[in-house]
């Protein structure tokens, strides 16, 4: 697929997926406008784009646990752009620890805010810039700790938590905004590994017996943005070993 004239916002992306998904977007030509709470790494990121595609792409520091940072990285890219394509909720504080006790009450709170509420308010900030694309996505990368009866993560319960409010918005936004045409597809990955981004052959050299890879993740977003408009994807649920 190409994605030249697109416009597409990743939250998370100084490192790990959101990285792969900006480097593999830039190669397919996509604008790129990228988040993370170092504005170093977003720059860095932005820059390895830059370099490796020459596609365009900046990078802007923004903590979702703080509502003037998630208002601030909106107007930002509003003073950069008439419409953003696709929006990707990739930012999320990961808690480790299976009793409540395992983490500090400021982590707790600092999980919820950035993965729940940061969600709700990157999605509020930025509708106005994806109500003026031809036709818009929401792209949320949730995690499998957020299925019904998903006990098997070691994660913390903040966590599930955290996410069981992301696949609650991501359910009602789907929704409400399919009349507008904006699309909200939603991925529940289990925990996956971190891979070469650059590598175009990676995915389909990988086989069954191995863990899910992040370029494999980055693929089945790129492949539902590419479907017709008509097409509503609404969520992709991973096999898990």
């Amino acid at each position: 697929m190409e994605l030249a004239g697109w416009t597409m916002v990743i939250t998370g992306a100084g490192r790990g997926f959101g990285r792969t998904l900006a480097l593999r977007a830039g190669r397919l030509g996509a604008r790129l406008y990228l988040s993370a709470r170092s504005a170093d790494a977003a720059r860095s990121v932005a820059a390895e784009v830059v370099a490796d595609s020459g596609a365009s792409a900046e990078g802007f520091a923004c903590d979702l646990a703080d509502a003037a940072a998630v208002r601030a990285f909106a107007g930002a890219v509003a003073a950069r752009t008439g419409q953003v394509d696709v929006l990707v909720n990739n930012g999320a504080r990961y808690l480790d620890g299976a009793d409540l006790w395992d983490a500090e009450d400021e982590a707790i709170a600092d999980a919820l805010a950035g993965g729940a509420t940061g969600t709700v308010l990157t999605v509020k900030h930025f509708l106005p810039l994806l109500r003026a694309s031809a036709g818009a996505d929401v792209v949320n990368l949730i995690s499998s700790v957020a299925e019904p009866r998903n006990h098997r993560s070691l994660s913390h319960p903040a966590f599930y938590a955290a996410k069981g409010a992301q696949a609650g918005l991501a359910d009602i936004l789907s929704a409400r905004l399919r009349p507008e045409g904006i699309r909200v597809v939603s991925l529940y990955p289990p925990d996956f590994t971190d891979s070469d981004p650059l590598a175009a052959e990676e995915s389909a050299k990988r086989t069954a017996d191995q863990p899910l890879s992040g370029a494999s993740v980055a693929d089945c977003v790129l492949f539902a943005i590419a479907q017709p408009r008509d097409c509503f994807i609404r969520s992709f649920h991973f096999e898990q070993l």
